[in-house]
């Protein structure tokens, strides 16, 4: 049983039978004392139970205490409780001083033991309150002071470990960070302790170091930047990054953990971080010229390097380095990897891997060109100049006019891919397509704009199979991205307004809707004055039906087997065709006259021209094998009527007799008849070409497997002479064109220098134009009196009311 503490109430001035019971007790104490004595266990034992004062609870002193006594038969007779009585008594306590010393004493043991790796006696909640208590009785600076100085001696004993000359690196690198690992664990355990100090004491003051800092401090000032070991630590760990570079395997926790003491240390910037960078900067600028120049690699080689060496540097980050170093280790790698040799990195290879279509290396260098300022100005650059140079050879390539088109959309289609796939769509690249594609599409004036309207009929054409009608709609939406970029879209319109007439006149357009579709996109680009012509055909198509089933109720009467079909074209909607005369079959003549009449009747005052190289016929043909039409034009039939009268005929008979008078357009005629698939006429001798002592006699023996055969029309494919008369027309109509922006600009202006003259007319016109041929309209205009030079300038033109 523990003494048990009894009420302040039973004090030492009760009666005389209180006062025997305190002697009997008195005595009976003195003998458990003289007990007590001779076995000091027993004593220690029985204050640490009765709570006895100890040196984390100062003693309290002038109280009266009454102890009752018992349960002691442990130690003493068993008797009949009595009650001790004790009267108060003036015991001094302890002063902060003497109690320090004797904290302090143990304190110090059990940093010492954790400094030395020794087991500590004292329990971590006793030393923990000593220093609470310690800080509460004001006597934090010293404790503080009295701390560092023994963590000090400790940390400047352990120089002597370095100061070994036998240490080789291996061993100098694991031995400083054996160290360092153990101190911080030793550091974590004293601050644990000394808690309460960093709490207090250093909180308040403000210009103290925590006990952790104070400790790195330590470690810092008599370790880290001691002379022995600071000339070996940080060229050692520079040499482990050097050897991991070179692909050497080390040990990188080693590593790791090394940086991050020079980290904690506070002298990673000073002492490793600048080293660092400038060795880095000397590997690679090394690296790239051995690689580029003595080496000569290959430019995807060389990317894949440069991909490679930049991850392994980002891995290189992540295990220990700090986040700072990040932007300028990378850009030091891209600095010395890639802008260095960004013109050779360009010309090595750059052209091929575009024209082999290597979109994963594209990809990649483009993602290391955008990580560097000016990369990639340098990159699009590059792109125009391979657009232009790539670009310039398809369309000055004469030998392969037919395929231009289709080379500039398969280029463009194949660049669009490249920027959208592998230079992130940017719009600098995008531009670039576009800029350099209109400098390719008008290198060779004009002639682009004529092959793409050719190609736009080929398309339209009937007979043109094997895609889909949007699949149609989608190669004219290539086709209008081409037509953009054509400066002289007059050409175009002249020449597809010829290819669209020859479609509806002979019947060979695929489609009214994809024709439709056609001239509502040109609408679309251009506006509605560019397509009002080509509106006009139609309407001019759908009013000749009209009027020719009016005129079948007159046919009727005229006595004719022939059924005529006329389509009346207004001649400012449609492009001029050549004309001459020919001998028509008595038939066709009354029924011409008679729809002359029937017209003229209708419409007064208007005049009808037959354009008889436009015409074709329906035939039909008895053959040995069996009947067959032939769908053939109009100067094919008049050669093939006359075998009605004879088995064969000479050149010169067959031009008598059609009255085709020009040669060029017989001989094509003659050559589709005969030279062609369709061979209903036989040439003597045979060939290819035709000439004028040929003979021709009709091919009896002809056979087919269709019924109704379309007979090449070779005479409406265009010839030079038609497409010269065509380019004169357009060179025309723009005299005329920049005729009407002078006399317009000068009306409103009245006066003008010459200069600025020009510079309007540059404005308004729509075309390329010179401004040699500007000059030439000018002084044209002056010599029709529209213009006159001012007598006081000859440079400046004033306006003729």
């Amino acid at each position: 049983m523990l003494p048990k503490r009894e009420s302040s109430s039973q004090s030492c001035d009760g009666d005389e039978q209180h006062g025997r019971h305190v002697t009997a007790s008195k005595r009976r104490l003195s003998d458990h004392d003289d007990h007590l004595n001779q076995h000091p266990a027993k004593r220690a034992s029985i204050f640490s139970r009765s709570h006895s004062p100890s040196l984390d609870r100062p003693i309290a002193c002038g109280k009266s205490v009454s102890i009752s006594i018992s349960g002691m038969s442990g130690l003493v007779k068993s008797r009949p409780p009595k009650v001790l009585g004790i009267k108060s008594l003036s015991v001094k306590a302890a002063g902060p001083e003497e109690y320090y010393d004797r904290t302090w004493g143990e304190l110090k043991a059990a940093v010492s033991a954790i400094l030395q790796e020794k087991p500590v006696k004292a329990s971590q909640e006793q030393l923990f309150t000593y220093v609470k208590n310690t800080c509460n009785q004001k006597m934090a600076p010293q404790l503080y002071n009295n701390l560092i100085d023994v963590i000090a001696a400790h940390v400047n004993k352990q120089i002597s470990t370095f100061q070994v000359d036998t240490l080789d690196q291996g061993t100098f690198l694991r031995t400083i960070d054996g160290l360092w690992t153990q101190y911080c664990q030793q550091m974590v355990f004293v601050r644990s302790i000394f808690l309460t100090l960093d709490r207090t004491y250093v909180a308040q003051m403000g210009n103290v170091l925590r006990v952790w800092d104070a400790s790195l401090g330590l470690f810092r000032k008599h370790i880290a930047t001691h002379s022995t070991v600071f000339k070996r630590l940080c060229p050692a760990v520079l040499e482990l990054v050097s050897r991991e570079r070179q692909g050497e395997a080390v040990d990188r926790q080693l590593l790791s953990s090394l940086v991050h003491m020079l980290m904690a240390l506070q002298i990673y910037a000073e002492s490793f971080e600048g080293p660092f960078l400038a060795d880095t900067d000397l590997v690679y600028a090394a690296e790239g010229r051995r690689l580029l120049i003595d080496q000569n690699m290959s430019l995807p080689e060389y990317l894949a390097h440069v991909d490679q060496r930049l991850k392994q540097e980002q891995e290189r980050l992540n295990a220990y380095c700090d986040s700072s170093t990040k932007a300028p280790l990378i850009t030091c790698v891209e600095k010395n990897l890639v802008a260095a040799h960004t013109p050779l990195i360009i010309s090595r290879g750059l052209d091929d891997l575009l024209d082999s279509s290597r979109l994963r290396d594209l990809k990649l260098l483009f993602s290391l060109f955008e990580r560097i300022d000016g990369c990639l100005d340098k990159l699009c650059k590059a792109f125009n100049d391979y657009i232009k140079l790539r670009g310039t050879a398809v369309v000055m390539d004469t030998e392969r006019e037919s395929s231009l088109v289709d080379d500039l959309l398969e280029l463009k289609d194949k660049l669009d891919d490249i920027v959208e796939d592998c230079f992130s769509n940017q719009e600098k690249f995008v531009q670039t397509v576009k800029d350099a594609f209109e400098v390719v599409v008008n290198k060779r004036a004009n002639k682009p704009a004529e092959l793409i309207a050719k190609f736009v009929d080929l398309k339209l054409r009937a007979g043109n199979k094997g895609s889909t009608d949007e699949e149609l709609d989608q190669m004219l939406d290539k086709v209008m991205m081409l037509f953009r970029f054509i400066q002289g879209k007059d050409f175009f319109e002249a020449f597809y307004q010829t290819c669209l007439a020859k479609r509806l006149l002979v019947g060979k357009s695929a489609s009214v809707d994809a024709e439709r579709s056609m001239l509502s996109k040109l609408k679309q680009e251009c506006g509605p004055g560019y397509t009002n012509k080509m509106e006009g055909m139609f309407k001019d198509m759908e009013l000749s039906k009209d009027i020719s089933a009016g005129f079948k109720s007159v046919a009727s009467r005229l006595d004719s087997d022939i059924e005529l079909s006329v389509n009346i074209l207004t001649m400012g909607h449609w492009p001029t065709f050549p004309t001459f005369e020919v001998h028509l079959l008595p038939q066709m003549v009354r029924l011409q006259d008679g729809f002359r009449s029937y017209y003229c009747s209708k419409f007064n005052g208007r005049k009808l021209t037959w354009q008889n190289t436009l015409g074709h016929c329906v035939l039909k043909a008895s053959f040995k094998p069996g009947k067959k039409e032939l769908q053939v034009s109009l100067l094919q039939t008049l050669v093939l009527c006359m075998f009605n009268n004879g088995d064969a005929f000479p050149y010169e008979q067959i031009q008598q007799v059609t009255g085709i008078s020009d040669a060029l357009e017989l001989k094509r005629t003659l050559q589709s008849l005969a030279c062609g698939k369709a061979r209903v006429l036989i040439k003597e001798p045979k060939g290819k070409d035709v000439n004028t002592s040929d003979v021709f006699s009709f091919n009896k023996d002809f056979s087919h497997r269709l019924f109704r055969i379309k007979i090449n029309q070779i005479q409406m494919k265009e010839t030079q002479e038609e497409n010269t008369n065509t380019a004169e027309r357009v060179i025309q109509d723009r005299q005329y064109q920049i005729d009407a922006a002078i006399v317009r600009i000068m009306k409103s202006r009245k006066s003008l220098s010459h200069n600025d003259l020009l510079t309007e007319c540059f404005g308004q016109l729509k075309f390329p134009v010179k401004a040699s041929d500007l000059k030439k309209r000018i002084e044209n205009l002056i010599d029709r009196d529209y213009l006159v030079r001012s007598d006081d300038n000859q440079t400046v033109y004033n306006y003729v009311a």
